[in-house]
């Protein structure tokens, strides 16, 4: 009976070590993961929101980015955007913050690849935003690109994914029918 009861308690032991060790140490992966939905939910604002809050959600925003951030967004139909630091993205949501009501903003699909180093990654995802006062679901393929700095994952470029389009169609070609 001794042994049974020293066995259960070696391995809740073992199991409280093992939960443990991921709470202090959790993989890259699931870190940047809850950084980027943070960073999805940081970019949302409502239409209710109080000027003040907005502003505080704009400076929390420079928070996810190195201070030599890439941004080259090109969204068809839509303004063709090429940021080059962490104070032109704060500009921006500034800006877009007081050009739109509300903007709700998800990452989905969001696949990680972290580099052998465990130093940078690499996040391929899709980001879908709607507008406050718009039909229309804005659906883009997004590539974040990530680096460790301080302890911080923090975003170094995202660049929007071209996807295969038509770059010119033509419509075939059938021989001439002539009837007699």
């Amino acid at each position: 009976m001794k042994i049974i009861f020293r066995l259960v308690m070696l391995t809740a032991l073992v199991a409280l070590g093992v939960w443990l060790w991921t709470v202090l140490f959790p993989n890259p992966e699931k870190v940047i993961h809850k950084r980027l939905v943070a960073l999805a939910g940081t970019v949302s604002f409502s239409s209710n929101q109080s000027n003040l809050a907005r502003l505080a959600g704009v400076q929390n925003l420079g928070d996810f980015f190195s201070a030599d951030v890439e941004v080259d967004i090109d969204v068809p139909g839509r303004v063709q955007e090429r940021l080059m630091s962490r104070q032109e993205i704060v500009q921006a949501a500034v800006g877009a913050r007081s050009a739109v009501r509300g903007l709700k903003v998800k990452f989905s699909d969001i696949n990680i690849t972290v580099a052998p180093d465990k130093q940078s990654a690499v996040a391929d995802l899709t980001v879908e935003a709607r507008v406050s006062g718009q039909q229309d679901l804005i659906v883009q393929e997004m590539k974040f690109t990530l680096q460790k700095t301080d302890g911080k994952w923090l975003v170094t470029r995202i660049a929007t994914v071209r996807t295969l389009s038509i770059l010119h169609f033509e419509p075939p070609r059938f021989p001439s029918i002539v009837l007699i």
